[in-house]
C-alpha cells in the first residue's frame, strides 16, 4: 500500500489521465460484482458506473469551487489527495472508509459546519450510499454532465485521506475566502486598494 499519491495534482490541465487497469480494479472492488463491472468497462470504457461507498472508499461531495480550494490546500500545503472526480457540477473527493460518518461530527465539533458558517455543506457518502463515477477514459468522448477524473486512481490500493485531513483542508479552503480588513471604510471619492488579501 502506498503512503502517498504518485501523481501530482493536475490543477491547470484540462483533463487528467485515464484510470489505469489497477485503478479500475480498485474501483470495481467496491461493488458486489467486481468482475461484471470490469467486463462492462472492458466493453465500454466510456461508461460511467454507480458504485457503493463504505467498503473500498467513502466520498466527500463538495461544491466545485470549494472542492478546488480544498485540492489546492491538500497539494500545496498537505499530503496530497486520493482520487478526485467532477460529476454534475460537484467535486467528489475519495476518502478512507469511515470518513462519511466522522467528518460531519468533526465539522460540528469545530463549529465550522452548518448555517452561516464559512464551510459550505459537504455531502458525505458512506455505508449505504452510492456514487456515480466518471468513465475510465473521459478523453475518448464528450463527458456527460462534465464528468471527468481530476486525479484518476492508478493503483490497487490508492492512498485515501481520512476525516481529519479533509477537515483541515475544508477549513483552510474556507478561511482562504474570508476577507478581513483592518482599515475603516474609505471616503466615497477616494481611490482604495484592497490590501487585505495575502499572497
Amino acid at each position: 500500500m502506498s503512503s502517498t499519491p504518485h501523481v501530482p495534482f493536475p490543477g491547470h490541465r484540462e483533463h487528467a489521465a485515464g484510470v489505469t487497469s489497477e485503478g479500475a480494479a480498485w474501483l470495481a472492488s467496491a461493488g458486489t460484482y467486481p468482475r461484471s463491472t470490469l467486463a462492462l468497462w472492458g466493453e465500454r470504457p466510456d461508461a460511467p458506473v454507480v458504485l457503493p461507498c463504505g467498503t473500498a472508499f467513502d466520498v466527500v461531495n463538495t461544491p466545485t469551487v470549494h472542492g478546488r480550494r480544498m485540492l489546492d490546500r491538500l497539494w500545496e500545503e498537505g499530503p496530497g489527495s486520493g482520487p478526485v472526480a467532477v460529476f454534475r457540477g460537484r467535486m467528489l473527493l475519495f476518502a478512507a472508509p469511515g470518513t462519511a460518518a466522522r467528518l460531519p461530527a468533526l465539522l460540528d465539533w469545530e463549529e465550522w459546519g452548518g448555517r452561516g458558517r464559512p464551510v459550505p455543506p459537504l455531502l458525505c457518502h458512506g455505508t449505504g450510499d452510492a456514487v456515480t463515477v466518471p468513465a475510465l477514459h473521459g478523453d475518448r468522448s464528450p463527458a456527460p454532465a462534465g464528468a471527468r477524473w481530476l486525479v484518476a486512481p492508478d493503483t490497487r490500493h490508492p492512498w485515501l485521506p481520512g476525516p481529519e485531513i479533509l477537515l483541515w483542508a475544508a477549513v483552510r479552503a474556507a478561511r482562504s475566502t474570508v476577507r478581513i480588513s483592518i482599515f475603516p471604510p474609505a471616503d466615497q471619492d477616494a481611490k482604495v486598494y484592497d490590501v487585505s488579501r495575502r499572497r
